[in-house]
């Protein structure tokens, strides 16, 4: 094997939701197994390779899930214990990495640079793996390349439970038969016109002209050109347990206007929420804070289930403010804050039996992605 100068292991839990509750209950273990929604509009958040065998996938409605296997096991889901799982497998990985990064709740990239020098980089991995699965015992695919990109491919081509290593140089000739939907980043919308434009591999995407790619598709065409040759230069980010985020803004005029208020706490709120699903975070409590023209300050906080939903959060919000302004009084200040983070997957709001809801979700990201955080907004009406 040619030696690694740069080399990035991207490590994937399988069906990390599923695989838990096998864990914690052998009698399903075999078994097609549904993570979701138990409501009559609930969603798919996770399901086992049984499942998967009949066609159940991630954000489809239960109901259709059950019509593809009417055998299947539908279990509502526990954040808590996947949050547990979770810290398990990072403490392992802490302690044996010499530089990492946690994407989600249930990937890793450890980035191995100079291990070819003494023990190797893959031996190293192996022994990584073994001792995952005597500490976890949670089945994952794991897969070795220059750059973060392909290695995420590759632990998706190993599932499930698989190995991969693709050689220095050619990670080219390993992408190029892949379909475009292989790529992460490339959803639904992107591939149908991909689609119409003929493109269906990895290998057609990479020989169109970057020009043609920006015409078509703005600055994120350049980025389909770079990932379908490879080209991936992301550092591996050292991991850091980020237990809050939050926001607060001193307004131009004091103001005892409660629709005002309401308004700038939504707009807010909404934001900070689209920060926590690209940060790949769920929040646990809400606190809302505002001061007063006298600078008296206070603060109001609620928990509530883990999400990274705007619905539920502006719901929490909304009420807090309307506990917190009780004195007619001018306000100069109003914040919000997002406290006990977990990493978790957009996915999870889909333990919510709010199916509409979660495409609406997408669709407003995928707006605020291509176009700014502020490109589109809630309506503030109360209903």
């Amino acid at each position: 094997m040619r030696p690694f100068e740069r080399a990035i292991l991207h490590l994937d839990l399988d069906a990390f939701f599923a695989s838990v509750e096998c864990l914690r209950n052998d009698a399903l273990r075999g078994r097609p197994l549904i993570i979701g929604g138990t409501g009559g509009r609930g969603v798919v958040a996770s399901c086992s390779y049984e499942a998967r065998k009949f066609g159940v996938r991630s954000a489809m409605p239960v109901k259709m899930a059950l019509r593809l296997c009417p055998d299947a096991v539908v279990l509502r889901g526990d954040m808590d214990a996947y949050t547990r799982h979770s810290q398990l497998i990072t403490a392992v990985i802490e302690s044996e990495a010499p530089l990492f990064e946690k994407a989600s709740i249930d990937e890793f990239y450890l980035d191995l640079s100079g291990m070819d020098r003494y023990i190797g980089c893959w031996k190293w991995a192996q022994e990584l793996r073994a001792k995952l699965l005597k500490e976890a015992g949670l089945p994952f695919s794991m897969a070795l390349s220059v750059n973060k990109l392909v290695s995420k491919v590759g632990a998706g081509e190993a599932k499930p439970n698989g190995n991969r290593v693709v050689e220095n140089g050619t990670e080219q000739a390993f992408l190029a038969p892949l379909h475009i939907r292989k790529l992460p980043g490339i959803g639904d919308a992107t591939a149908r016109k991909l689609n119409l434009m003929g493109v269906q591999t990895v290998q057609t995407l990479s020989i169109l002209p970057p020009l043609l790619l920006r015409r078509e598709f703005g600055r994120p065409g350049l980025e389909l050109w770079k990932k379908a040759n490879a080209i991936d230069e992301s550092p591996v980010v050292p991991y850091r347990d980020q237990q809050s985020m939050s926001t607060e803004d001193t307004l131009h005029t004091d103001t005892i206007d409660p629709r005002f208020l309401r308004d700038k706490l939504t707009g807010m709120v909404t934001r900070l929420a689209y920060e926590l699903r690209q940060a790949g975070k769920l929040t646990a409590c809400v606190t809302v804070k505002i001061r007063y023209t006298d600078f008296n300050t206070y603060t109001r906080q609620q928990k509530l289930p883990y999400t990274a939903h705007d619905t539920e959060l502006l719901h929490c919000a909304h009420e807090l403010l309307d506990r917190l302004y009780e004195r007619r009084q001018a306000i100069r200040l109003i914040g919000v804050k997002f406290s006990n983070l977990v990493c978790g997957y957009p996915q999870m709001e889909l333990f919510r039996d709010t199916g509409e809801d979660e495409r609406l979700l997408h669709a407003m990201d995928q707006i605020r992605t291509k176009f700014g955080k502020d490109a589109i907004a809630r309506s503030t009406e109360k209903k």
